[in-house]
C-alpha cells in the first residue's frame, strides 16, 4: 500500500489517544494519530515521525501520523494498514483464492476476512504489531478483551470444521521472532496458545516499510512457549 504527500516532523506530545502535537518546519501542528493504542515506546519527545497531508478541507487536522522512527527502525503505526496490506496479499496466503469478504460476521464474532477457495471458507483475523523489544515483536501493547474474543471465535470455528487463522502483521522489518505479550495481557497469550492447540493457524509476517509505503515481506517465527519473566 502507498501513502501520498508525506512530510517529516518531530513528535512533541500526545494530549489524548486521537491527536498528537508535532514540530513541522518550525511550527507546531496538531495531527490525527491513526492508532489508538498506547505506543508509549514509540511516541517519545523528539522522535522522527512521518505525516500524510490530507486534501479534505472539512477535516479538523491537516495531517495523519502514520510512521515513526525508533532507534533507527522505521515502524508504521497506522492501525488501518494491516488489513489493507493483508487484503492486497491474500492470494499469497491462500493460493487458489476465489473470493475475499472483509468484516465477515459469524455467530457472535466479526472476523476481519472470510477467504474462500475450492475447499470452502477460511476465517482470518488480522492483528497489527508495533511493539518491539530486543528484536522480538510482541502483541498486544495493551490489554485487549476484544482480541481474546476474536481468538475464542476462531477456535469455535475450527472446532466446527472451518479453517481459521490469526495473522500478525509486524509493521516493521527486523524482528527475529514473535510472541504474545503475556506481561501485558496474560489472558490473550493463554487464549492464543489454546487456539493454536485447537488447530487455529498462527502466522506472523514482517513488512518492508518506507515513509510512504508498507508491504508484507517475510514470515517471522512464532514463539508460543510458556512465558517466563526476565
Amino acid at each position: 500500500m502507498r501513502y501520498h504527500r508525506i512530510e517529516e516532523a518531530r513528535f512533541v506530545a500526545r494530549p489524548n489517544r486521537f491527536i498528537a502535537h508535532v514540530s513541522l518546519q518550525g511550527r507546531t501542528e496538531v495531527c490525527h494519530v491513526k492508532n489508538t493504542g498506547r505506543c508509549r515506546e514509540l511516541l517519545t519527545p523528539g522522535a522522527v515521525v512521518y505525516l500524510e497531508r490530507s486534501d479534505n478541507p472539512a477535516r479538523k487536522t491537516r495531517f495523519d501520523l502514520i510512521a515513526v522512527e525508533k532507534n533507527g527502525l522505521l515502524i508504521n503505526m497506522d492501525a488501518q494498514a494491516p488489513n489493507n496490506v493483508f487484503a492486497e496479499w491474500a492470494g499469497n496466503f491462500l493460493p487458489g483464492l476465489t473470493a475475499i469478504r472483509p468484516e465477515y460476521t459469524w455467530e457472535d464474532s466479526r472476523f476481519d476476512f472470510l477467504l474462500e477457495d475450492a475447499r470452502g471458507p477460511y476465517y482470518v483475523e488480522v492483528k497489527g504489531v508495533t511493539l518491539e523489544e530486543d528484536g522480538e515483536a510482541r502483541f498486544p501493547d495493551a490489554p485487549t478483551e476484544r482480541g481474546v474474543k476474536h481468538l475464542r471465535g476462531l477456535q469455535r470455528a475450527v472446532e466446527q470444521g472451518t479453517r481459521a487463522a490469526v495473522f500478525f502483521v509486524i509493521q516493521m522489518k527486523g524482528p527475529t521472532s514473535f510472541r504474545p505479550n503475556d506481561a501485558t495481557h496474560p489472558a490473550f497469550g493463554a487464549a492464543l496458545r489454546e487456539a493454536a492447540e485447537s488447530g487455529v493457524g498462527v502466522y506472523a509476517y514482517d513488512c518492508l516499510v518506507t515513509p510512504d509505503t508498507l508491504e508484507l515481506d517475510a514470515p517471522v517465527p512464532v514463539d508460543l512457549s510458556p512465558w517466563r519473566e526476565r
